[in-house]
């Protein structure tokens, strides 16, 4: 199984990103959060600088963020400072838009975003359209200001189904944040996979799977303080959703309704309130606070994030890779830099 490090967008990001490197780590990935966290493009053309061989990723972008051509005018720049080094994950914006309070865009639209720039980063044209006016677009200038030539690595964010096959039928890969289960992962795969060869694409394909680690000394709690803090970020991040999708909300554990009615509480807001976003977000992927410990529940622990012994770890990590997932993502938040030395030095 490859390895990879995820964080937000801020300052200095380029030192880990160097340190990433050094360690051996294949990617090195930011957030692209816009009203939370730094520029994800800023921040990677800083990384790609202090870098010479790690692969610099976006996860994920999205029609609703950004136009085809403005967005194509980030990778096709950032790839003219890491030639060849550069990810493009896609999703339909869901934390991105809701912390604007406005909903992800549709399946349709990533699909044809995907579509669009996977033709104008190859120095293709794409038709572009801004309502009853429709236009075919191409860069018009290379050289020193975009890279057309050096291929860029597509991923598309999958949770279900219907990504999984939009990925096949766009020869990307898959990219899934918390998603832990070999089960589902298999059938992601298998749906890829079958789209990829109905439309002739290619099989053969990165997938990726962002969470984060804890590694269990002898004796210690799996559901400690020291395993909720360095996981926390991503149960309040599923806590988060459930707050804005009542459907989902529902099939949480009995527990876990119980943490999201203290969140929802604590944050002095309610699952219809129209300014929720404003409050619900806060912090949002970052360190968790002491006092929010107690809405990491057991069963997110278990679910959301890799937590146990090395020879545990090692098991399910096997699981996963033999389910199709290629590459394990870790966004490190209590001490980036010793968390990425010892996921280094995993054995896995």
């Amino acid at each position: 199984m490859r390895k990879g490090i995820v964080v937000t967008a801020h300052v200095g990001i380029e030192e880990l990103a160097a340190r990433a490197e050094d360690l051996g780590f294949r990617s090195f990935w930011v957030y692209d959060t816009p009203m939370l966290h730094g520029d994800p493009f800023a921040a990677l053309a800083l990384c790609a600088k202090a870098t010479s061989r790690i692969k610099l990723g976006v996860g994920v972008t999205s029609p609703a963020l950004r136009s085809a051509p403005a967005a194509a005018n980030h990778f096709a720049g950032l790839n003219a400072l890491a030639p060849g080094r550069v990810i493009c994950g896609i999703g339909t914006g869901n934390t991105a838009r809701r912390t604007l309070g406005m909903l992800p865009t549709t399946m349709a639209e990533m699909e044809s975003f995907t579509a669009a720039l996977q033709a104008l980063c190859a120095g293709q044209a794409s038709r572009y359209q801004e309502g009853e006016r429709t236009r075919e677009i191409e860069f018009l200038h290379v050289g020193p200001y975009v890279d057309t030539a050096h291929p860029i690595e597509f991923v598309v964010a999958a949770f279900g189904l219907k990504a999984a096959a939009i990925a096949g039928r766009r020869g990307a890969g898959v990219i899934s944040f918390g998603l832990l289960d070999p089960g589902a992962w298999a059938a992601l795969d298998k749906e890829r996979e079958s789209a990829a060869r109905a439309a002739g694409r290619p099989v053969e394909v990165n997938s990726y799977v962002m969470t984060s680690m804890h590694i269990l000394e002898p004796g210690e709690d799996r559901h400690g303080d020291a395993a909720r803090d360095a996981m926390g970020h991503i149960a309040l991040s599923l806590l988060t959703f459930a707050a804005d999708n009542p459907a989902f909300a529902e099939s949480l554990l009995d527990e876990e309704k119980q943490a999201l009615r203290l969140l929802l509480a604590r944050r002095g807001t309610t699952a219809t309130a129209p300014d929720r976003h404003k409050v619900l977000y806060r912090n949002y992927l970052g360190r968790i606070a002491p006092d929010e410990r107690d809405l990491v529940v057991p069963s997110l622990i278990d679910k959301l994030a890799l937590v146990g012994t090395r020879d545990e770890l090692a098991t399910r990590i096997a699981r996963l890779e033999q389910a199709g997932v290629d590459e394990l993502v870790i966004q490190p938040v209590v001490d980036p830099a010793a968390e990425m030395t010892e996921f280094a030095a995993l054995e896995i």
